[in-house]
């Protein structure tokens, strides 16, 4: 593979958050007519570059999948532009400028970042987190912003009626808990389940989408539920609770890193070893299951739809290598990714690309129905049997997945439980 020219990556600090700009972009702005008079260009475009808007945790407990979220957008776009940009559906070639501010994680700042980008970029995408997303999601329906392909899987989002000026990216959390308890239900052994989850719209969606598919299933029975807030520091309380319950699975639909690495700890101080499921997000082989220790359980379930760069098995793939290059050229991101958002949100990148070439008019509006009209693409580091669709309404762009085991370096994709 022929490695791309390097474009440079300019980081600016903007009032106390980072700002990632690939270079070679000329600051969009609204008030120029791309199409000679056919249609006024929205903010944040003009004939010769596009401005995409992010607010991201990059600080705190969630700044590791929140810096992949910039990381892998950056990645795509950087090499694109190092090519001479994208072309645009009305004939036009644009690079794009990434402009990402930091909200660590906090509604009430990635409301004040929105309202900051809102005028100078053309789209928001590929922000991370439900509360986060949520704190601007009005303003930017009334603004008539985009808000789209974000890292939620909050069912609002890819509502039509409700969301009209957005679109989800990863799969919904009901999808996520649904796979794993078909799986579950599907073993024909008898299991007891304890469930920890998040007292929230993300803890909920993915407890009602497991209970779902276990409905009905005589060999499946859930002992105990048990709650923690997004906010708290520790679980140990709702783990020795849950140890004591006789579960030998434990569904815990936690989205709060440092909370994981530390609840694989104290099953263990426990000697509770029961098998795990845990959401796409929070699953990380290297970032989450080696530090706690993952090895020690019968099994340590996920779902995914992305390839895995760490895993041995795509150690050879063309995407991958593809992916690992760009990232270290055009996001200065050294390290292999641990964190799926890296992969996720480079494959934002190339459905955004798929958008843009369907844009016939430089205008938010067109944009949307460009977006919503994309089904049955296969994006880079997708895994065979998901793909991209934008057109079925309630669904984000990914809602099909496969459920993978950990193996002690990453993830194989299984058919059984067991």
């Amino acid at each position: 593979m022929n490695l791309r020219k390097r474009s440079v990556l300019g980081i600016v600090a903007l009032t106390s958050a980072l700002a990632l700009t690939v270079v070679g972009c000329s600051r969009g702005g609204g008030g120029s007519d791309a199409t000679g008079g056919a249609a006024a260009a929205s903010p944040g475009i003009t004939d010769t570059s596009i401005s995409l808007g992010i607010t991201t945790p990059l600080s705190g407990g969630t700044a590791g999948p929140g810096t992949c979220t910039v990381a892998g957008i950056t990645a795509y776009f950087g090499a694109k532009n190092a090519e001479g940009g994208v072309k645009f559906g009305d004939g036009k070639t644009r690079t794009v400028d990434i402009k990402a501010l930091d909200d660590a994680y906090d509604p009430q700042k990635a409301k004040a970042n929105y309202d900051q980008l809102k005028d100078s970029v053309f789209a928001m995408t590929a922000g991370l987190g439900t509360p986060t997303n949520r704190a601007y999601r009005e303003a930017a329906i009334a603004d008539e912003v985009p808000q789209v392909l974000v890292m939620t899987g909050d069912p609002i989002f890819s509502e039509t009626n409700e969301s009209p000026w957005q679109l989800g990216f990863v799969p919904i959390y009901q999808n996520e808990g649904e796979a794993f308890g078909k799986l579950l239900a599907a073993s024909g052994e008898n299991h007891k389940v304890a469930v920890l989850y998040q007292n929230d719209d993300y803890g909920e969606g993915y407890l009602e989408g497991f209970k779902n598919a276990v409905e009905g299933a005589s060999n499946i029975e859930i002992v105990k539920e048990l709650t923690y807030e997004a906010t708290d520091t520790a679980v140990d309380a709702q783990l020795t609770e849950l140890a004591s319950s006789g579960a030998d699975v434990f569904f815990n639909a936690m989205s709060i890193t440092p909370l994981v690495i530390s609840s694989l700890q104290k099953a263990q101080q426990l000697g509770w070893s029961p098998s795990w499921f845990l959401p796409s997000n929070t699953s990380s082989p290297t970032a989450i299951l080696q530090p706690g220790g993952a090895d020690a359980f019968p099994g340590v379930y996920s779902v995914s739809f992305s390839k895995a760069p760490a895993s041995p098995a795509f150690a050879d793939d063309e995407d991958v290598q593809t992916f690992l290059t760009d990232l270290k050229q055009y996001a200065d991101y050294q390290d292999m990714p641990a964190f799926p958002h890296c992969m996720w949100s480079f494959m934002v990148g190339a459905t955004l690309e798929q958008a843009f070439e369907k844009m016939t008019e430089p205008t938010r509006e067109n944009f949307m129905e460009a977006l919503r009209s994309i089904s049955d693409f296969q994006a880079p580091l997708m895994l065979d049997g998901t793909a991209v669709d934008t057109t079925v309404d309630g669904q984000p762009a990914v809602s099909s997945v496969v459920v993978q085991k950990y193996n002690g370096q990453g993830y194989t994709t299984v058919e059984s439980f067991g």
